[in-house]
């Protein structure tokens, strides 16, 4: 193809050298680069809607009745649908004139096309580009619409025949002629329509309200409306140099073919656009009426309706228990706890819900209804889906798909597709607590009835460590009972778990710790072994310690001493070492492998101030003391969970605000190998 270059001064433009142009192998970018400078900001306004309505009405009858003469039809003009514009409408004559004798008598070509396109374009450079496109049909109108009424009006009308002459319609209506230039003018009125409908969608993609979070769509489309306004105009230009050329009777006419394929190809995009804008639009409007509702005091069961059901094919909900529909009435009035997941969902969480349920399930005032969030319904998601409704004893809501709602459950609801969330909502439709499957993991009934106020009196108790610890160990809830201290340990180093299980035992066994009656226990919390459930102990426990940090910073500002001792153990989940002591249902102490391992090892160092000073204060003084020695890095990971987490977090050990980074992980398995088992 040809290049070009484009240089900018003022409205000028650095024209491709004569011959050399190849109008149809321009790229949008190029063309983009070619009509930039000849836009100026809009400055010039008027009543562009009532002089599209204007054109709409004479180029409908106009190509109507060129289809009456050429093709024979009786189509009656009288019966199209006539729009009226403003009465205070006042049609800018002037510059239609103007543009018109700019594409008037020019000879065809595409390079000719080009040259007037820019120039029209330049005349026209203080008007918005619907506005451009518009006024150019509106001059093409003003001759084609004449054109046409005199050849309709000239067998019956002196002044029409008359008028007629000097306009060459007698010319082109001779029979030998027309039956000549009959294809001809078929294709010149199917393209004026199709252009027509383009300004039309140009038009109409303006007067869309323009919500940039609502509604995407409308700007990336708009950002290309100044090429597809060039080639409207273009085509507008063809079309006209095609008429002068028909009216003429020269074997010489313009090439309408490329044109009418590019028009063709944007008609086609508009409309899909168009579509696409509406729809958002539409969702948008949803989306907003949702968070109305949920800020109102509403019943439960209307509550639920707006969330879940699709005005066109409302679905009902499905019983797990007696596996069969049901209406959506089962909520009225019920506290209603919305378990809201993916399709892959960890046993543990199934496991801690279905305790609930069994609970809940003695009386009538909660029920539970999954709402289950996938991005495109498959059919190996509906067999999935199937299989979980199929052991799920709640409600559920079959195939949910509505995006408003989707969208509102992630922004709102701060649902991120991955880990599944709790939304507990009042009969009075009001939400009592945004996501509470991390008080119901940790505390299952004890959490009822699952507001807020019920965790914020759960995270600040001292024994907060016994709902994460409960099932590590047969005899950890005797050990809790009788205030034995036990070590609880673990990491990614086996030999480092080996030599720690090692010294911890020869401390447990040391004649002086003995002798001062200090009973230790040792739990390794390790991979691969199974609680009394038969669930994973180590994934429930590091679960068990993201969900205590996330209950209790979620809604602060400031976190506390006791946070701050969960925030440094979970600094430790991916380290080779750790190890956490405690006191019946209290945390003594945590600690990285590290410090800790050799806090045990120096026993000897410290051993004979516990019978003055205490176990408790001797051990923590001395791992105070090499913690001053070593730099040990904190580094804290918190799974792409549901809910909201502190944006500045301090050190656990320094107090220094941490750096914040962002990783991305994939363990080469399907999603339901993630989490805890």
């Amino acid at each position: 193809m040809a290049s070009y270059d484009v240089s900018v001064s003022g409205n000028s433009l650095q024209q491709p050298k004569k011959g050399d142009l190849s109008l149809f192998a321009f790229t949008d970018d190029e063309i983009m680069n070619q009509i930039y400078a000849t836009h100026v900001h809009d400055v010039e306004k008027f009543d562009v809607e009532s002089l599209f309505i204007v054109v709409e009405n004479i180029l409908k009858r106009a190509t109507q009745v060129a289809d009456n003469v050429v093709l024979g039809t009786q189509g009656n003009v009288e019966h199209l649908e006539e729009k009226t514009p403003k009465p205070t409408f006042s049609p800018p004559l002037c510059t239609l004139k103007n543009i018109s004798c700019e594409m008037q008598c020019q000879a065809p070509g595409e390079e000719t096309a080009y040259e007037t396109t820019l120039s029209i374009l330049n005349k026209l450079s203080h008007y918005s580009w619907n506005t451009k496109a518009v006024l150019t049909l509106a001059a093409f109108a003003l001759d084609y619409g004449d054109f046409w009424l005199l050849a309709q009006s000239q067998s019956t009308d002196q002044l029409a025949k008359s008028m007629g002459t000097l306009r060459r319609v007698s010319v082109l209506l001779k029979r030998p002629t027309l039956q000549k230039h009959r294809q001809s003018l078929i294709e010149l009125n199917t393209l004026i329509r199709s252009t027509l409908e383009v300004i039309e969608c140009i038009v109409e993609l303006e007067k869309l309200p323009n919500y940039a979070t609502d509604v995407p769509a409308l700007s990336t489309c708009m950002a290309h409306i100044p090429v597809d306004v060039f080639w409207a105009i273009a085509t507008v230009v063809a079309s006209t140099t095609q008429l002068c050329c028909l009216t003429s009777d020269e074997d010489k006419k313009q090439e309408l073919s490329q044109f009418s394929q590019k028009i063709n190809v944007i008609l086609t995009k508009l409309r899909r656009q168009i579509t696409l804008c509406r729809q958002q639009i539409e969702e948008g409007k949803a989306y907003w009426e949702l968070k109305k509702i949920f800020r109102t005091r509403t019943e439960i069961m209307e509550v639920i309706k707006a969330l879940i059901y699709s005005k066109d094919n409302p679905q009902p909900l499905f019983d797990g228990f007696t596996k069969i529909p049901v209406n959506i009435d089962v909520v009225k009035g019920k506290n209603v706890l919305l378990f809201i997941s993916g399709l892959d969902i960890s046993n543990y969480d199934i496991s801690s819900l279905r305790s609930i349920y069994d609970s809940i399930s003695k009386g009538d005032e909660y029920k539970i209804v999954w709402i289950p969030i996938v991005d495109q319904w498959t059919d190996e998601l509906q067999k999935k889906f199937k299989y979980w409704v199929s052991n799920f004893p709640w409600y559920a809501v079959q195939y949910f798909s509505l995006k408003a709602s989707i969208r509102f459950i992630k922004e709102d609801w701060y649902f991120n597709g991955t880990n599944p969330s709790v939304v507990v909502v009042n009969p009075q439709g009001m939400v009592v607590h945004e996501n509470a499957i991390h008080m119901i993991r940790l505390w299952g009934m004890k959490a009822f009835p699952f507001t807020t106020l019920q965790e914020e009196n759960l995270s600040t108790r001292r024994d907060w460590f016994v709902s994460i610890a409960t099932n590590v160990h047969p005899n950890i809830d005797n050990w809790i009972k009788d205030e034995k201290y036990i070590f609880f340990y673990g990491g990614k180093d086996k030999e480092w778990i080996q030599q720690i299980a090692k010294r911890l035992t020869a401390l447990a066994n040391d004649a002086a710790i003995k002798e001062a009656r200090i009973p230790i226990e040792l739990v390794c919390v390790g991979k691969g072994s199974k609680g009394e459930d038969n669930l994973d102990i180590l994934g429930r426990f590091w679960t068990g310690i993201e969900s205590m940090f996330i209950s209790k910073t979620h809604r602060k500002t400031e976190i506390d001493s006791t946070t701050l001792e969960i925030q440094k153990l979970l600094s430790y989940k991916n380290e080779s070492g750790w190890a956490v002591l405690t006191k019946g249902s209290n945390v003594v102490l945590s600690g990285h492998g590290t410090t800790m391992s050799n806090v045990v090892q120096e026993v000897d160092k410290w051993k004979g101030f516990v019978h003055d000073k205490g176990f408790e204060f001797t051990f923590k003084d001395h791992h105070n003391k090499l913690l001053r020695t070593v730099h040990i890095c904190c580094c804290i990971e918190i799974s792409n969970t549901s809910g909201r987490i502190l944006q500045n977090m301090k050190c656990p050990d320094c107090s220094r605000i941490m750096e914040t980074y962002i990783s991305f992980k994939c363990c080469h398995s399907d999603g339901s190998a993630n989490g805890v088992h």
